[in-house]
């Protein structure tokens, strides 16, 4: 293949602007925002989770209380309704007396029971009340850091698309000066060699895969007229010869 010196130079700009541009697209993939906000992300969903279940569990305790206290104020009630029948006078048989008064320390002991019950899930419903503050504030919490995060990373994003614009806008110019048939090859071999498919030839060493050509590649290289494109005999990358060619 054939091309003008002046165009083999510009392969290296289009190489550099390339590399660039691929540094960039990997400075985009790898923000370390973006893994924080997936954390993030995650840690919310967890936190949503629990705050559903904490708020489950404390309206089964709400329904729980309201129970255990009905409970409470129906053996009340009877207990105040034979306190009043025994206080009134109207139990004349021993039997029935001695019954009643059974009847009445039996509610008395079954009333103080539910009151513990009744104590006992007060308790629990203020442990789960406040757990469901403490989870709503953890929540609240991430979700301010998300939304920094979310800020710095749009930001980074804006800045990286306009770096990238611009070296897209100088690669496009700098194609132009490039021969449809050398820039193909370019292309293909920048595939092929992970993002690099020119290098120059610097003091007899290729700088795509940093080996030294061998003496007879190097005479070769010198035989060879100017416009001729020249392949690094170890890697296939295309090479353009510079003064610091060492040639």
């Amino acid at each position: 293949m054939k091309a003008a010196p002046q165009a083999q130079l510009r392969l290296l700009d289009l190489q550099e602007l390339d590399t660039s541009l691929d540094r960039l697209a990997h400075r985009r993939r790898t923000l370390p925002e973006l893994a924080e906000i997936e954390r993030l992300e995650g840690r919310l969903t967890e936190l949503r989770d629990a705050i559903v279940a904490a708020e489950t569990e404390a309206g089964d305790l709400q329904r729980e209380q309201k129970k255990a206290e009905q409970d409470v104020e129906q053996v009340r009630n009877r207990a105040d309704r034979n306190q009043k029948r025994l206080d009134s006078g109207q139990v004349a048989s021993a039997k029935d007396l001695s019954n009643l008064q059974a009847e009445i320390e039996s509610l008395q002991r079954r009333q103080s029971d539910l009151e513990e019950v009744v104590l006992e899930i007060m308790e629990r419903s203020e442990e789960a009340e406040a757990k469901i503050s403490s989870l709503r504030a953890d929540r609240a919490a991430a979700e301010e850091e998300l939304a920094r995060l979310i800020e710095r990373r749009d930001t980074a994003l804006r800045e990286i698309d306009d770096e990238a614009g611009a070296t897209s806008s100088a690669r496009t110019a700098v194609a132009k000066d490039i021969p449809d048939d050398l820039l193909a090859l370019y292309e293909k071999l920048r595939a092929q060699f992970g993002g690099v498919g020119a290098a120059k030839l610097f003091r007899g060493t290729c700088q795509g895969c940093h080996l030294a050509l061998n003496t007879v590649d190097l005479n070769n290289m010198r035989a060879a007229p100017e416009d001729e494109v020249i392949r690094c005999e170890e890697c296939r990358r295309i090479l353009v010869r510079t003064p610091e060619s060492g040639l």
